[in-house]
């Protein structure tokens, strides 16, 4: 039997498609630490249940019914200090982006989701407050590298290897995939990726999901003649 956190992180989703709220549910839950306490789907009832449940962290798309997601992000930065969020949308224009970046959101993912860049940001977050947890039970004081470690997830990043390599990633094999994105200015496949530098499929989709939760890269949906859609991924340098 496996053993549970002995402190969960209690989220709330905000979405007004009960579908995807539920596939967003699943996702979270799957990452151990993480419990979701509710749903809401439209601006009274997140009203509602940010009020009464006081989660940690909101799930929070931009298309609200007779509303928006940026207008309840300020909310919550104005009356809901503890709480932080984390913005899952299809909007991909760069104003929605920005005022987001603005009014304080940890992160911003666009739709479709995947499990994995929602993993990586959740871990990120854990690992955010749990650094703010020792800081606050070390007297009230810290170090200058006590904050540079604790505001290192938004620092400018010189290029992916600067950043510390989670668990699976490899200097080599990521740096093969930087430059295969680089020498292709109109995007790769993972399939693509994979079967140019020699690795697996699943291996590909790895470390290209990676460099989307760093910034580096992009991905978007293609629409073949037949098939499911796939990502497909550009660099931004």
């Amino acid at each position: 039997m496996n053993e549970q956190p002995s402190h969960e992180i209690t989220v709330l989703i905000v979405d007004d498609d009960p579908k995807i709220a539920e596939i967003n549910r699943r996702f979270v839950e799957k990452v151990p630490g993480f419990s979701v306490i509710g749903i809401a789907t439209d601006e009274s009832q997140a009203r509602e249940q940010l009020e009464i449940l006081g989660p940690q962290l909101v799930l929070l798309d931009i298309y609200i019914p007779n509303s928006n997601g940026i207008d309840i992000l300020q909310q919550i930065r104005r009356h809901h200090r503890d709480t932080e969020v984390i913005m899952i949308t299809a909007a991909k224009e760069i104003e929605p982006v920005r005022e987001a970046v603005r009014s304080g959101a940890f992160d911003y993912i666009i739709k479709p989701l995947v499990f994995n860049r929602l993993q990586e940001t959740l871990l990120r977050f854990r690992d955010f407050q749990q650094q703010l947890q020792r800081l606050g039970s070390g007297g009230g004081q810290v170090a200058q590298d006590d904050i540079d470690r604790l505001l290192a997830r938004t620092d400018k990043k010189e290029g992916p290897s600067s950043a510390p390599l989670p668990k699976g990633i490899d200097k080599l094999t990521l740096d093969k995939v930087v430059g295969a994105l680089s020498s292709t200015p109109e995007g790769m496949t993972a399939d693509g990726v994979a079967k140019l530098i020699g690795v697996s499929r699943s291996t590909g989709r790895r470390y290209l999901e990676h460099l989307v939760s760093l910034g580096d890269v992009y991905a978007d949906l293609s629409y073949g003649v037949v098939g499911r859609p796939e990502r497909v991924y550009r660099s931004r340098r």
